[in-house]
């Protein structure tokens, strides 16, 4: 068996707050390889072949994988960590990795995310802010759909003075197929509260462009 065969998570495991129990549901992971057995018949592949015999089920348990985010709980994962602290400052949490799948050809996306919000009465624990992202991120995603989801749950959970939200990927569907332009990058931005003016969404975007010494 595969080192990462245990690693996955079962769908109908049941979900306490935000915490997965990582294990696979059998006949989940059964059902999707059937059809993956099927696609590769389908393309012109033996299935039978040495070299393919397990990949049905190692997609199924990637698909499973990447997707994982829909068995998830943004909000309660903010609420796990939330602390009263009287500071009213920015708080950036810059580069964090994104990995997601666009939803039009189930190609891979990725890049980095930059998140800041101004506290009002809470902080959170920075650990979070990454976890949030992948929560949203581990579904079938748009990149604008992506950027307003993480900037509405942490606007909605924490009530901050303002939340900046920006997102540099680079996109598969657009580099292997298509138009293959490899080294186009797209960025999208979503704002609230203090960040809708441009002097604090200037500091942001400055904070997020300079690196530390």
């Amino acid at each position: 068996m595969d080192h990462d065969d245990d690693n996955l998570p079962d769908r109908d495991a049941g979900i306490e707050g935000y915490q997965k129990i990582d294990r696979y549901n059998p006949q989940l992971i059964e059902s999707l390889s059937g059809h993956y057995h099927e696609v590769l018949k389908q393309i012109g592949e033996n299935p039978e072949r040495e070299g393919l015999l397990k990949t049905p089920e190692r997609v199924a348990k990637a698909l499973m994988y990447l997707t994982h985010g829909y068995d998830l709980d943004a909000k309660e994962i903010l609420k796990s960590a939330m602390f009263k602290e009287e500071y009213s400052q920015m708080v950036v949490v810059k580069d964090i990795e994104v990995y997601s799948m666009c939803e039009h050809h189930m190609l891979p996306f990725f890049g980095k995310a930059h998140i800041a919000y101004i506290p009002n009465g809470h902080v959170v624990g920075l650990s979070k802010i990454p976890r949030i992202v992948d929560v949203f991120a581990r579904r079938l995603q748009v990149q604008e759909r992506l950027t307003n989801e993480i900037r509405d749950c942490i606007q909605e959970t924490l009530n901050p003075i303002g939340v900046g939200v920006v997102i540099e990927c680079r996109h598969l569907c657009m580099s292997m197929r298509g138009v293959q332009k490899q080294n186009s990058v797209t960025t999208t931005s979503a704002f609230t509260g203090a960040f809708l003016m441009d002097k604090t969404r200037t500091e942001f975007l400055n904070l997020i462009s300079s690196k530390l010494s």
